[in-house]
């Protein structure tokens, strides 16, 4: 068996290969593949009209392989053992595996021949031209692809729709119930969800442009750009021409060793009939791969059917379905305010877990699918919610943590103690676990601190550095770029994690404009545009009232702004003025109104102050002890443009009865006969946290040194995306320690802290100004790239009180 002949070069193909190279076959590799290139990541397939590359995505060809590309076999001579193509060539082999995979499926309606499918990079290129003059498109197909796909629309300035023929969107991974929820998450991202309904006809012009799709219903959903995404079926026509068993809906029959009706041929992946079953996964094909290789080897291995569990991120929206859908028992959670679904199936005693479901929050799913079909590791309340109950309990052996590539907790377990592995690459390299969608690294973190081995802190694969550590590294060595510091300190190009977060970094350092530059590319999307983006793809405009204190010119202009550009208008919980609606061409010329009047950005869209909130103080109320209002714009202007790791949020009360809530807040100020107390580590949002006492009857001027010191150690030392809270919680010795080193200067590091927090007041600069000012800044506030005049016609506003109110389709 020295002449393996793979037909097919799909990422199932490229496993196979890449583990007959690792096993040492020392045969000749025929790979014949009809796309134009070596196989590509599927999975990250959208990411390719996101300015991902074809390079990016294409797997390097393992060593010695031969490859044909853009060829297509065209018969099997089983008796001569060949394979011919359709140049015709004939390509010998003493061993053939067919990787063929699917194809779309797409319904035989009229019009059909005018859409197009979501497979391949050229499908993607297809799109991406018809798009351009496409107003609206829709997607045939509410699965895991189906969505991807109308994201893809949707990020080509599409108004998108999905068609979906079950009642409920991804019925294979969620029910009823997930459905409901998930589909009000993508239709407030300004997707349009049609369900329970089919297509009659792709409906075309005289000249074949489409106009839209017709609904059984005779309803027309109107579209320039259809695409299907309704299921695949199995590229099976060789084995068929070639009289291999093929299954009665398709698919070529396989036993347990992949090995078809003809003992010289295999098949794998998306073709192959497999128990009766066709696997449209990463992870049962990848393991099809590896039967075949070590078969072809010399080994044993069966494929006995695979874990079909999936975690998963679409438009957004965390999803997760892992075990049996169905059950004795049912626990379920549903929050329809915060678009939250969880379910868990449990046997008929109450004792094992069957299964489960997690829409919009899947942080059970990591620690609870090795549990499938064992015994309860801790109440079902417990598991459900926060996922923990199982956090800290031993996985046995057998329990699977990656199903992508079929590693059980024993595996990495050898891993760490019989080879030494001691951080999470080290599992990657030695198992291949988290090497495939990642979502069980959280799990093989746990695995390694179980097994005493310190885990590492790096901030992603790019950077072996915590993100503390990189704030030094940058700020020691006076490094002013991304490209500087990944290629000095780092390796590959960047992720979304490390981008930002490095962009966060260099902002509190150099305090340089977050659009300068190469700056412009590291940002997430609030910072690449200076504004919150809002449910409908409009924008908020957030301008700096310091303290809440605002002079009726001032506030005049704000009113004007609204009613100029018909903003809705609400006065926050913040002491702050938002004005909401502006789609994002507008942007500019509204703040060059409000800039104008004196108003300068209130980084409502960054990780950096937010507001000081204060009430009347002693300058009004006859319970105030001291001018909160002064101390409250004292501190936001000094504060200003402070970039951070997570958002930061302040209040001055003026006297104990505390009606600025400043123990909510990440530094609170309340004050007293004597001065100032300073509470530290507080906040809202989904776990609220009073702050703690941290000094007291402080004067202003130890106040103020003291919240920059407690500011810019968060800064140097937090986790990324880290609140204060939690950041002073970590510290080992939390609020005493933090005492010890801003007010008793125990690591001799106060002065510099005073230092960096002089030097970003002395350099602050609007951005908005700095916008306003800069031709190339300003050259990306448009709605669509290929047509910058032109507004979004997706977005629609009704009214509601008076003022207008997003509608979503």
């Amino acid at each position: 068996m020295n002449r393996i002949v793979v037909v097919g070069y799909g990422p199932t193909a490229h496993r196979l290969v890449e583990t007959l190279v690792s096993k040492g076959f020392d045969g000749r590799i025929t790979v014949i593949g009809e796309e134009p290139r070596p196989a590509y990541d599927r999975v990250a397939l959208t990411s390719y009209l996101s300015g991902t590359t074809v390079e990016d995505l294409t797997y390097p060809v393992p060593e010695g392989t031969v490859t044909r590309l853009s060829t297509r076999v065209t018969g099997i001579d089983r008796d001569a053992r060949t394979v011919t193509t359709a140049d015709g060539v004939s390509e010998p082999y003493d061993v053939l595996v067919l990787a063929t995979g699917s194809a779309p499926f797409v319904p035989p309606v009229p019009g059909a021949e005018h859409a197009y499918v979501y497979r391949t990079i050229d499908d993607l290129d297809a799109i991406r031209v018809a798009a351009k003059d496409a107003v609206e498109g829709v997607v045939v197909g509410g699965g895991l692809l189906g969505l991807e796909a109308a994201d893809a629309l949707r990020s080509l300035g599409l108004k998108a729709h999905i068609i979906e023929m079950s009642p409920w969107l991804m019925p294979r991974q969620v029910d009823e119930g997930g459905g409901s929820v998930l589909k009000s998450h993508i239709e407030g991202l300004g997707l349009s969800v049609h369900a329970g309904t089919g297509v009659q006809e792709i409906v075309t012009g005289p000249d074949g442009e489409v106009k839209g799709l017709l609904k059984p219903d005779g309803t027309l959903v109107e579209s320039q750009v259809v695409v299907f995404s309704a299921g695949i079926r199995p590229r099976d026509e060789l084995a068929r021409s070639s009289g291999l068993d093929v299954g009665e809906r398709g698919g070529i029959v396989v036993d347990s060793a992949m090995r078809t009706s003809d003992p010289f041929i295999y098949a794998v992946g998306e073709c192959a009939l497999a128990g009766g079953m066709i696997y449209g996964l990463v992870g049962p094909c990848n393991s099809m791969a590896e039967v075949v290789a070590d078969r072809i080897t010399g080994g044993h291995s069966t494929f006995d059917g695979a874990d079909m569990s999936t975690k998963l991120k679409l438009l957004g929206v965390e999803v997760a379905q892992f075990g049996a859908m169905s059950g004795a028992l049912d626990v379920t959670y549903m929050d329809p305010v915060g678009g939250v679904y969880k379910r868990l199936f449990i046997s008929d005693d109450a004792q094992t877990l069957l299964g489960g479901i997690c829409v919009g929050d899947a942080s059970p799913y990591t620690t609870l699918r090795p549990f499938v079909g064992k015994p309860l590791p801790a109440a079902p309340s417990d598991l459900l919610f926060s996922g923990s109950g199982a956090a800290n309990l031993d996985l046995p052996d057998d329990a699977q943590v990656c199903s992508c590539n079929n590693v059980c907790a024993g595996d990495i377990r050898t891993a760490i103690g019989d080879k030494g592995v001691t951080d999470v690459p080290g599992i990657k390299a030695c198992t291949r676990a988290g090497t495939t969608c990642g979502s069980c690294v959280p799990m093989l973190k746990q695995l390694l601190e179980k097994s005493g081995v310190e885990v590492s802190k790096a901030l992603c694969e790019h950077f072996t550095y915590s993100r503390a550590e990189l704030f030094d590294i940058v700020r020691v060595r006076k490094i002013a770029t991304f490209s500087q510091l990944i290629s000095e300190h780092g390796q590959g190009r960047g992720c979304d994690i490390c981008k930002p977060a490095v962009a966060s970094i260099l902002a509190s350092l150099h305090n340089g404009h977050v659009l300068e530059g190469e700056r412009a590319a590291l940002q997430d999307t609030n910072d690449a545009f200076l504004a919150n983006i809002q449910k409908n793809g409009t924008y908020s405009v957030v301008p700096r009232i310091p303290g809440g204190e605002i002079t009726p010119d001032k506030l005049i202009v704000i009113g004007e702004v609204a009613r100029d550009f018909g903003l809705y208008t609400k006065i926050t919980g913040g002491q702050r003025i938002d004005l909401f609606g502006a789609r994002v061409e507008q942007l500019p010329e509204i703040w060059q109104r409000l800039v104008d009047a004196g108003f300068e950005s209130g980084h409502a869209y960054g990780k950096a102050l937010r507001t000081v909130k204060s009430c009347v103080g002693s300058t009004w109320c006859r319970y105030g002890v001291q001018d909160s209002v002064g101390m409250a714009i004292a501190l936001e202007l000094r504060y200003r443009g402070l970039r951070s790791p997570h958002k930061l949020k302040s209040a001055v009360s003026g006297c104990a009865r505390e009606c600025a809530e400043a123990r909510s807040k990440d530094f609170g100020i309340i004050a007293t006969e004597q001065g100032w107390n300073l509470y530290v580590g507080g906040n809202g949002g989904f776990k609220p946290r009073h702050a703690d006492l941290l000094a007291n009857d402080l004067t202003t001027d130890e106040l103020i040194r003291t919240i920059d010191r407690f500011l810019m150690f968060y800064i140097r030392t937090a986790d990324r995306l880290q609140r204060t809270a939690a950041w002073i919680e970590s510290l080992d010795g939390g609020l005493g320690y933090l005492r010890e080193v801003i007010m008793e200067d125990s690591l001799g590091i106060c002065a510099d802290l005073d230092a960096q927090m002089d030097n970003h007041i002395a350099t602050y600069a609007d951005e908005w100004q700095a916008t306003l000012d800069d031709p190339e800044k300003l050259s990306r506030f448009v709605s669509f790239v290929n047509a910058p005049g032109v507004p979004d016609p997706s977005i629609v506003f009704g009214s509601e009180r008076g003022q207008i109110k997003p509608v979503m389709a």
